[in-house]
């Protein structure tokens, strides 16, 4: 009998290990889940920062020189830390007894239409989508009953925006996530002598809550910078999410679970406006999936206050996003939409931009990888790389007439520029490959932001 038990527990122990991995509440065994397949194929998604600091909608943009100090999200705490320049614009604007948590009931996000903002999100040719469901203010875009009177069904807009929105993302074919905070600024519980009962009794049912509510693909947490991992429980919710959420096989998590986390611990790593924690798996090194997020200007939130000089232009929007996929990473493009739930248009122009170079030449970005012999100057030639199977792309972000030469290849099958019909002139000798540009005029280009050599069977 004890024999015959001792057998059963085995194969249902083989059984287990054949139906998946049950991971454990630590960092040894949660960091050995890969990356779902879909992200790291996605290469570009849509980040969106929203809630009641659209209102306001202020960051001094050149008066200060730091990142994180053009932050509009960042309005509350800017206050709560008594911001000359914030308290300055805050009394002049709304006077002296207007508290942040007034401008709740003026979020009312009443043109928000999230049909339009997942269209202008997989026209932009986005794969993915991420909305803040709580910011560092902790207001939540759902109704959630650990934030009963301080989210958006109850006050303001009267709107489930997360649900909505994500219910729009996903019928238009696109995966669907959440930015969630670990941190409230003004919440009671979270300080040193009760970071306990926060965690058990707030955050980690609240994102729970979150899952099992919408079943997010992507959980892009932030705000980890105070405590660390241990403290945080991070690991025991990662293994929830792992072992028994709704989206235990498809979900991808970051890096952002603790004050030592980030380039360490958790899914893939995270930069912004290229700013690093730790250079080891990022950029160039390419180690290990990655992503860097950032706005389309100097702001996450949106910020009334920027100009056209501080926003990125299609081109440099088109050459950044080459340049992270180019070195193994994703793109999180951020927008910033207005309290009443318009996206500026200056914003949609860019995504739209980008949709259609992506439309011709999203093959050399969509499903690839960094090529593991890329030359390490590829930004200072404006000559980048990426593969899929044995095919080679070289994406020219300047147009040249000197002729492109490719190192440690085998001669290609085919050779072809992306959108042109015309034959592409090259020379191939010793391992190296010579593409002779053609003359292209107006009329002829394929597009006028960068362009796109395939190479077939080339590796």
């Amino acid at each position: 009998m004890i024999r015959y038990c001792c057998f059963l527990f085995l194969s249902l122990l083989a059984v287990r290990e054949l139906n998946g991995q049950t991971y454990q509440p630590n960092w040894p065994s949660v960091d050995t889940r890969e990356t779902p397949a879909w992200w790291s194929n996605a290469k570009f998604g849509i980040f969106i920062h929203w809630g009641p600091y659209s209102v306001p909608a202020y960051a001094p943009v050149d008066e200060v020189e730091g990142v994180y100090e053009k932050y509009a999200e960042h309005y509350e705490n800017r206050l709560i830390s008594k911001n000359k320049l914030f308290m300055d614009y805050h009394r002049r604007t709304y006077g002296e007894n207007f508290t942040y948590q007034d401008f709740a009931p003026m979020f009312k996000a009443e043109h928000f239409n999230p049909n339009k903002w997942a269209t202008l999100f997989k026209k932009a040719g986005a794969k993915y989508v991420v909305l803040t469901s709580k910011h560092h203010d902790g207001f939540c875009l759902w109704p959630s009953q650990y934030s009963p009177k301080w989210n958006s069904v109850a006050i303001g807009a009267h709107r489930d925006l997360a649900g909505e929105l994500s219910d729009a993302v996903k019928k238009s074919g696109l995966h669907m996530g959440f930015y969630y905070s670990l941190l409230e600024w003004s919440h009671p519980l979270y300080k040193k002598e009760t970071i306990n009962q926060w965690v058990d009794q707030h955050m980690i049912p609240q994102m729970k809550e979150l899952v099992n509510a919408y079943q997010p693909e992507v959980i892009f947490s932030d705000g980890e910078w105070d405590y660390a991992s241990d403290t945080l429980k991070s690991a025991e919710f990662l293994a929830w999410l792992y072992n028994e959420s709704p989206v235990k096989e498809t979900v991808v998590v970051n890096d952002r679970w603790g004050k030592e986390t980030r380039s360490k611990h958790g899914g893939y790593y995270t930069t912004e406006y290229d700013l690093v924690h730790d250079q080891k798996g990022i950029g160039d090194q390419a180690a290990h999936p990655w992503e860097e997020s950032r706005g389309i200007g100097t702001s996450y939130g949106y910020n009334r206050f920027e100009t056209t000089d501080h926003y990125f232009s299609s081109k440099q929007l088109i050459d950044l996003l080459i340049d992270k996929v180019s070195n193994g990473g994703n793109l999180l493009l951020n927008v910033g939409p207005t309290a009443d739930g318009m996206i500026p248009v200056i914003m949609q122009e860019r995504l739209l931009d980008m949709g259609n170079w992506l439309a011709l030449n999203g093959e050399a970005i969509y499903d690839t990888q960094a090529w593991d012999s890329r030359p390490a100057d590829m930004k200072a030639n404006s000559v980048y790389y990426t593969r899929k199977g044995k095919d080679l792309y070289v994406l020219c972000t300047k147009w040249t007439d000197m002729p492109i030469r490719v190192k440690n290849i085998k001669k290609p099958s085919s050779i072809s520029l992306l959108g042109y019909t015309g034959t592409i002139k090259t020379q191939y000798k010793g391992s190296q490959l010579q593409i002779i540009p053609t003359a292209l005029s107006p009329a002829t280009t394929p597009s006028n932001y960068a362009w796109v050599y395939k190479l077939e069977n080339a590796l």
